[in-house]
């Protein structure tokens, strides 16, 4: 069957979480100064990313609440066992540095615009509605997108086969008329497949390694993937 919609990934596929997160955190450091556990900068950066990947592990396994999560990466991360008040005075500044180093990726909005007409959009995400849906309004894409559905919200995180086909049931389509575009592996293109769907590994890092998935190195590309439907599903082709 031709793919009729894609369901997308926001960060680090469409939006530029990686650099926002680090380009923010820098800056509160700079203001909030290096906890005494860190010799520089650069160290620090690597364990915040440390602890929100564990944590937001956490997040995704329903192991913890959404402001559970960040509260504990900030106790992680700065060594004390702050209260919740503290830590979530911490985080809310963290975030308005993070929050003005937003962007999309510069080869977001030109995709978007080349698969308008012949395809439909929706999001699946492994974060909280607010959240997202804050941050694609603030990004202007919001508009973009039919649906939106997080995990948060769902009860259910990729790669759960229940994730991607409730992202199915928004579109009113059957998982192997849908596409889903994401940045990771295994929780996006891999879970995505193993629930019956067209799964793409957005790799932009040109990491590799996987030559079971479908993997494209950059937005561009993807439109000739769908397009072409003799060669989705031949594994490794774009990268």
């Amino acid at each position: 069957m031709p793919i009729r919609a894609v369901l997308w990934d926001i960060d680090d596929t469409i939006f530029d979480y990686s650099t926002a997160s680090r380009s923010g955190m820098r800056t509160h450091l700079g203001l909030e100064g290096l906890p005494g556990a860190y010799d520089c900068v650069e160290r620090a950066l690597d364990r915040w990313d440390e602890v929100t990947a564990f944590h937001w592990a956490r997040f995704a396994a329903g192991e913890i609440d959404w402001h559970g999560q960040r509260r504990d990466r900030v106790r992680a991360f700065v060594g004390e066992q702050v209260s919740d008040e503290t830590a979530d005075a911490w985080f809310d500044r963290h975030i308005a540095h993070y929050e003005a180093a937003w962007s999309l990726f510069p080869d977001a909005l030109p995709v978007l615009d080349l698969l308008a007409d012949d395809y439909r959009h929706a999001i699946l995400s492994n974060s909280s509605l607010p959240n997202q849906e804050r941050k694609l309004k603030i990004l202007g894409v919001r508009d973009r997108f039919e649906a939106l559905l997080c995990a948060a919200e769902l009860g259910i995180a990729k790669p759960e086969a229940a994730a991607f086909h409730a992202g199915c049931e928004a579109l009113g389509l059957p998982p192997e008329e849908v596409a889903y575009v994401g940045d990771q592996p295994d929780i996006d293109a891999r879970g995505a497949v193993e629930a019956g769907l067209k799964g793409v590994w957005l790799d932009r890092s040109g990491t590799g390694g996987r030559p079971e998935l479908v993997r494209i190195t950059g937005l561009d590309q993807l439109p000739d993937l769908l397009r072409l439907d003799t060669r989705f599903g031949a594994p490794d082709t774009f990268g």
